[in-house]
């Protein structure tokens, strides 16, 4: 499985992109593994670090509930 980011040609990850975030992460809003997503290293490093701020900035929730 290629990484969703390589094959897109993506080199930086947005952490306001709210819909495309929401994709690597699960229902009960934990980062999902790369090895769940099929995300090369490089890129869940960035991923990771987009989620984290998008949760600072109250764009993603921490918890479901």
């Amino acid at each position: 499985m290629a990484c969703y980011f390589c094959q897109r040609n993506i080199k930086e990850i947005d952490y306001k992109n709210i819909k495309l975030l929401s994709r690597f992460v699960s229902g009960l809003a934990k980062i999902r593994a790369k090895k769940r997503t099929g995300v090369c290293s490089a890129h869940q490093r960035k991923l990771t670090q987009a989620i984290k701020r998008a949760r600072i900035m109250s764009l993603l929730p921490y918890t479901t509930k």
